[in-house]
């Protein structure tokens, strides 16, 4: 253990009194009753929120196989369309050939050399009957010919027609299927927010119960405030009973902050770091380990139970690479090391996520999650926290 000069401890001392006495806990008294109340609120919001994921993930599979149909339904399209292009790149060599052909009868009974071909085709007959037949061979060939260019004009006109059909099909398709995975996302959006919580819903729902029992077997009066009766119990043992602050300490030998406290709906603690990567981790001040787990995203936690003043805080170290050697309830000082520094769990790189509340969701916490939300501290009311430090 490193020697704590006498300025820093009477700093120590001094900040303790601050704490104590000028930065009063801001808690709500709750008694059994009224915490009842909240937890069945809660748990009722928290079902809610269950059947509401079980809902939208109903609608997204229903959506899931649209977008399925719709997307065979584009694939159908595209292929039609590709036939549809063969059937063209077919009917252009058809046009092509055809208008060759109208081209070379036009070119042989048009006039030539500024004279009459079709005249001197008729009249060249031997005979009444030649000239009936040529003059038949002559209409025909018109006839043959103007059947050929209307049915160019009919085969291009129809070309047209279907190109745009399948090719304003497969856009209304698209559109289609861009509007459902819109509501997909829309709907996994609603699903996330309902989940980004820590921890899960059915955890959140067994601790509120928990935190209920434990309170109602402690014997509290009906009007009595549940966190004094806790303490009063609590204290009245040698076995739980927590000492008092003795001073309140960064947690770490020295590094620097990275981000800070913003409150409820915000970064609820702040972050510090170190250049040493896997520097140890204490406790702010004296107090119990109130809870040692790993949260759903797998970072390592501790959490400690403080006396202050008579009123119970906590403060909760995330992020750690591994724990000391350290069980829950056991009482602890500002210099025994809970764990090491790390980067589980969501987390961009090495660092300390601390939080200060005033209550805790888990079993003798005395809140909700909801209510723990809301309930953080500024870490800094109790800690100096310069950008940078080298001593505790």
């Amino acid at each position: 253990m490193k020697k704590i000069n006498i300025l820093n401890f009477l700093f120590g001392i001094l900040l303790m009194l601050v704490s104590i006495f000028a930065l009063p806990i801001e808690t709500q008294a709750k008694t059994i009753q009224e915490f009842q109340d909240e937890v069945n609120r809660y748990t009722a919001e928290l079902e809610e929120k269950k059947s509401k994921i079980v809902t939208n993930e109903a609608e997204v599979a229903k959506i899931k196989e649209k977008i399925s149909e719709i997307e065979k339904k584009i694939e159908d399209s595209e292929n039609e369309i590709s036939e549809l292009q063969n059937e063209i790149d077919e009917s252009n060599e058809e046009i092509a050939a055809k208008s060759e052909e109208s081209k070379k009868i036009m070119e042989y009974y048009q006039i030539s050399n500024g004279e009459n071909a079709y005249l001197e085709y008729a009249f060249g007959a031997t005979s009444i009957t030649d000239m009936i037949y040529r003059l038949s061979v002559i209409e025909q060939l018109t006839d043959y010919n103007n059947k050929i260019m209307k049915e160019l004009e009919e085969l291009i006109k129809k070309n047209e027609v279907r190109q745009k059909e399948l090719t304003a099909k497969k856009v209304e398709l698209k559109e289609m299927k861009d509007e459902l995975q819109s509501e997909k996302e829309r709907i996994n959006a609603d699903t996330a927010s309902i989940r980004d919580t820590m921890p899960d819903l059915e955890s959140q729902i067994k601790s509120a119960k928990l935190n209920l029992q434990y309170y109602q077997n402690l014997g509290c009066g009906k009007t009595e405030d549940i966190q004094s009766c806790q303490f009063r119990v609590q204290q009245s043992s040698s076995s739980s009973s927590i000492p008092s602050t003795n001073g309140f300490f960064r947690p770490m030998e020295y590094g620097y902050v990275t981000q800070w406290y913003s409150g409820y709906g915000g970064h609820m603690g702040v972050d510090l770091s170190s250049s040493d990567k896997d520097i140890p981790i204490y406790p702010i001040a004296s107090g119990q380990v109130f809870k040692i787990y790993i949260d759903p995203d797998g970072a390592l936690c501790v959490k400690i139970r403080h006396n202050v003043g008579g009123r119970y805080i906590y403060s909760t170290y995330a992020h750690l690479r591994s724990f000391g050697n350290i069980s829950e309830g056991q009482i602890v000082t500002p210099f025994t090391m809970i764990g090491r520094m790390g980067s589980t769990g969501k987390s961009t790189g090495p660092h300390l996520h601390l939080e200060i509340t005033t209550c805790d969701w888990n079993k003798g916490g005395g809140c909700t999650w909801a209510t723990y939300q809301r309930s953080t501290i500024n870490p800094t009311k109790y800690i100096v926290l310069p950008s940078r430090w080298n001593n505790r």
